[in-house]
């Protein structure tokens, strides 16, 4: 499709402001080049640092090339949405951070309390482009959300939605790093936005806080070691001499985030599907536990947890049990009864981890 300089322009502003609408905090657009960014990626890959994100190395440097992906684009429309639950307080980075200190609390990773947000994502992105098609007719396009070998990172900091900060996650100067991104590649030749240049200056907060130093330098992060990765990603058993540095880190890991001063600018969510479900922000590790897997496909239904399944979500609570007891629960009787309970548990995986925490515990 051919339009005007003018028509681009207009339809350009159109299109942020359905956005906005939409619930997107901000939408911005960006060209295709990330000939920048490959040699970055291709050595990342060549150092095994994506470990088992065997899916980060089978499309190889398309990853960098969303015209290779999806024939025929030239633009990629990227947006940003907000995850901070409504109800959080303006102390809430202190409230999570205190929270880890806290033998008996399961922590999970903010965005991970609420909707799974491939799906809130995916949908708005939809609408969003059918409100372009209804404006200018049929067009090419594809919507993305975390789902496809599709570079979000440089393209959203190429977009101006922010910069990478050290810890390699996006940060925007209003709004920290607590936020969702999406994006639609399409063939329109919209103009594009500037980028907004990085703001970290000499603050290393993230790198200094990280629990098993998966951060080794600004913008260069072994995967192997995050927590994230660790508790989310990862199939097989946690390393053990990982384990301790977990914490009582259930699923995922906000350190890096939490830490960042941008952060206490970090805006809540718009949209009820972020809130907070079945407690997760303060809930007990041995009440998660006690979970069958029916009653965790029910709780997780529609939840970004679900995906990691009952087996490893039993892996990680074990790992934090098992953790309590280098943070004042050692030997607790509640904690060794709970995991007990799990030693004649049918997968291998369960009754390795479980064995482990009990050492922990019984100084076996």
């Amino acid at each position: 499709m051919s339009l005007p300089e003018q028509k681009l322009a207009e339809l350009a502003a159109s299109i942020k402001a359905w956005g906005t609408e939409l619930g997107f905090a901000e939408v911005r657009i960006a060209d295709i080049d990330l000939a920048s960014a490959e040699a970055g990626l291709q050595a990342w890959l060549d150092a095994g640092m994506h470990g088992e994100m065997d899916y980060m190395a089978s499309h190889g440097l398309m990853r960098a090339r969303p015209a290779e992906l999806v024939p025929g684009t030239v633009r990629v429309i990227t947006a940003r949405m907000n995850y901070l639950p409504g109800a959080q307080d303006e102390n809430w980075r202190e409230r999570e951070t205190a929270r880890l200190n806290d033998p008996t609390q399961a922590v999970i990773s903010v965005y991970a309390r609420g909707r799974d947000y491939h799906k809130v994502l995916r949908a708005r992105l939809q609408q969003l482009a059918d409100r372009i098609r209804v404006a200018i007719g049929e067009f090419g396009f594809r919507v993305f959300t975390d789902s496809a070998p599709v570079m979000e990172l440089p393209l959203a900091e190429k977009s101006g939605l922010g910069w990478r900060g050290k810890h390699t996650l996006l940060i925007n100067r209003s709004a920290g790093s607590m936020f969702f991104m999406g994006e639609i590649l399409v063939d329109l030749p919209l103009p594009v936005d500037e980028p907004t240049g990085a703001h970290c200056g000499q603050c290393q907060a993230c790198i200094d806080v990280c629990p098993t130093q998966a951060i080794l330098g600004p913008g260069k992060l072994d995967a192997r070691r995050c927590i994230s990765y660790l508790t989310i990603e990862l199939k097989s058993s946690i390393p053990e001499e990982l384990r301790p540095l977990i914490g009582n880190r259930v699923y995922g890991c906000d350190d890096c985030q939490t830490i960042c001063p941008w952060n206490k600018f970090a805006q809540r969510a718009t949209l009820p599907d972020f809130d907070e479900r079945h407690a997760l922000g303060s809930a007990g590790m041995i009440e998660l536990f006690a979970w069958s897997e029916e009653e965790f496909n029910r709780h997780m239904e529609g939840s970004p947890i679900r995906r990691i399944g009952h087996e490893r979500w039993l892996r990680n609570l074990a790992v934090g049990l098992g953790n309590a007891a280098n943070m004042g629960a050692r030997g607790d009787a509640a904690i060794v009864s709970a995991l007990q309970a799990r030693r004649e548990h049918p997968s291998p995986l369960v009754r390795e981890h479980v064995e482990w925490a009990l050492a922990q515990h019984l100084g076996r």
